[in-house]
C-alpha cells in the first residue's frame, strides 16, 4: 500500500503528470491491487465530492472574473488606481499591486489576475525603466493576494472541507490581504527609490475624478459582493451568482474550462483523501506529532513548513482537501481558532502559486506574458521573502485575522 500512497504519486509528480491524474491513478491502483473494495466506491466518492452547495460559488466567481477580464474592467481599474497613486516613486509598481488586489476582490482567481493585470501593466513597466527581472517577479507574485482577499475560491473549499463559515473566513481574510498588499507597496516604493526609477504624473483631483467615474462600474462589483454577504442579503454562493449578472452588464466571456479543471481536482483530491482516511493515515500523523510533545508555537511552525513544501508541488485546492482533515485535530487541540487556521493555510498555499517548481502563476506569466523563465525565477525571490514575513505575522498574531471577522460579523 505504501507504493500506491507514496511512491507512485511522487513518481508521477516528478514525471510531470497533472495533479488530478496523479491522485486518480494512485487511488485506482490501490483499489485494484491492494484493497478488497469494489470500484464503485471510486465513482461514488468522485461525484460525492462535488455534491456540495458551497462549491457552486466557484464557477460563478470564475465566470465573473472572466467576463470582466475580457472587457474593459481591468483597464478601468488600472486607470483608477494609477490616478490615485499620483507621482510617488514606484507609482506604476504600486498601481500593479493595487489593481491586482481590486481585481482579486472581483474574481478571486490568481492566475486570471496575473494574465489580465499583467497584460495591462507589463508594457508600461518596461517603458518606465523597471528591470525585466523585477517586473517578472512582481507580476508573478502579486496575483497570489487574490486568494487571500475575498472572494477566495480556496477559502470556499476550506470552508467546505473544514465545515467552517465562508462569510467568517472572508471577513478574516480582509486584514491579512491588506497587510500583504501594504508590505508589497512598501517594498516596490523602496526599490524604485533605490534604483532611481521615476514616479508617475502628479496627483490631480480632476484626473482622479474622471478615472473614478470611468471605474464606477468595475468598483461596484466588490461592493455588491461583500456588502451583500455581510449585510445578510445573500449567501456567498448567491453573491457569486449576483456577481456574474453584474459582470455580464459590463462585458462578456466564458469559463467552462476553468470550472472543469477545478472541480475535477476537487473530486480526485477527495477520493485520495478518502483512501488516506480508510488507512488511518490522518490518525497516524496526529499520533506521531502528538508524541513529539511540541509546544504550540513549534507545532504551528512545523505545519507552516509542511504547507509550504506541499504548496510547491500541489495546487491550493488539492492541498486544502488533502491536508485539512489531517491538520484540524492538531490545531484545535492547541486552541487555534479554525477560522484563523484557514487564513494560515490560505497564505501558505498562496506562496506556492508563484514558488518553484510548479507554481501555476509562473507558467501563466511565461505563456501569457511571454516572460523568460529565468527572469521569473530570479525576480520572485524578494517577493517570497515578503510573503514569508507576512505569514509569520499572521500565524503568531491571531488578531490580524480574527479582528476583521469580529468587526464585520458582530
Amino acid at each position: 500500500m505504501s507504493f500506491a500512497l507514496g511512491f507512485l504519486p511522487l513518481g508521477l509528480l516528478l514525471l510531470g503528470f497533472p495533479i488530478f491524474l496523479v491522485l486518480l491513478a494512485s487511488v485506482s491502483v490501490a483499489l485494484l491491487f491492494f484493497m478488497d473494495v469494489p470500484l464503485t466506491a471510486l465513482h461514488q466518492n468522485l461525484f460525492g465530492a462535488i455534491d456540495a452547495y458551497a462549491l457552486l460559488a466557484i464557477p460563478f466567481f470564475i465566470f465573473a472574473g472572466e467576463l470582466m477580464g475580457r472587457g474593459s474592467v481591468a483597464d478601468r481599474l488600472v486607470s483608477f488606481v494609477n490616478a490615485g497613486v499620483g507621482s510617488v516613486r514606484g507609482s506604476l509598481a504600486v498601481t500593479t499591486v493595487g489593481s491586482s488586489a481590486l481585481f482579486g476582490a472581483i474574481s478571486g482567481v490568481s492566475a486570471a489576475t496575473v494574465a489580465t493585470i499583467g497584460r495591462a501593466m507589463l508594457p508600461a513597466l518596461r517603458r518606465n525603466g523597471y528591470p525585466e527581472k523585477f517586473s517578472a517577479g512582481l507580476l508573478t507574485a502579486v496575483g497570489a493576494i487574490d486568494i487571500i482577499i475575498p472572494p477566495s475560491i480556496p477559502m470556499i473549499v476550506y470552508g467546505a472541507a473544514a465545515q467552517q463559515s465562508v462569510p467568517r473566513l472572508y471577513a478574516a481574510g480582509v486584514l491579512p490581504g491588506l497587510l500583504l498588499a501594504g508590505m508589497l507597496c512598501a517594498y516596490v516604493m523602496w526599490y524604485a527609490r533605490r534604483h532611481r526609477i521615476g514616479g508617475g504624473e502628479r496627483f490631480s483631483w480632476a484626473v482622479f475624478g474622471r478615472a473614478a467615474v470611468r471605474g464606477l462600474g468595475a468598483l461596484g462589483a466588490p461592493v455588491i459582493i461583500l456588502g451583500g454577504i455581510y449585510g445578510g442579503v445573500f449567501s456567498p454562493t448567491e453573491a457569486a451568482a449576483v456577481a456574474c449578472l453584474y459582470a455580464i452588464v459590463a462585458s462578456a466571456g466564458t469559463t467552462a474550462v476553468f470550472t472543469g479543471q477545478i472541480l475535477i481536482i476537487v473530486a480526485c483530491a477527495n477520493v485520495f483523501g478518502w483512501l488516506l482516511t480508510v488507512h488511518q493515515v490522518p490518525a497516524a500523523l496526529v499520533q506521531w506529532l502528538t508524541d513529539l510533545h511540541l509546544p504550540g508555537w513549534s507545532l504551528l511552525l512545523a505545519i507552516n513548513v509542511l504547507l509550504l513544501a506541499v504548496g510547491c508541488f500541489i495546487d491550493p485546492l488539492s492541498a486544502i482537501l488533502l491536508l485539512s482533515p489531517l491538520l484540524m485535530p492538531l490545531v484545535t487541540a492547541i486552541g487555534v481558532d479554525p477560522v484563523h487556521f484557514g487564513i494560515i493555510v490560505t497564505v501558505n498555499l498562496s506562496i506556492g502559486l508563484f514558488h518553484p517548481p510548479f507554481g501555476i502563476n509562473i507558467f501563466v506569466a511565461q505563456s501569457v506574458l511571454k516572460l523568460p523563465l529565468e527572469s521569473i525565477y530570479r525576480g520572485i525571490v524578494p517577493f517570497v521573502v515578503i510573503y514569508l514575513i507576512a505569514l509569520g505575522l499572521i500565524t503568531y498574531i491571531p488578531e490580524i485575522s480574527l479582528w476583521g471577522m469580529r468587526l464585520l460579523l458582530n
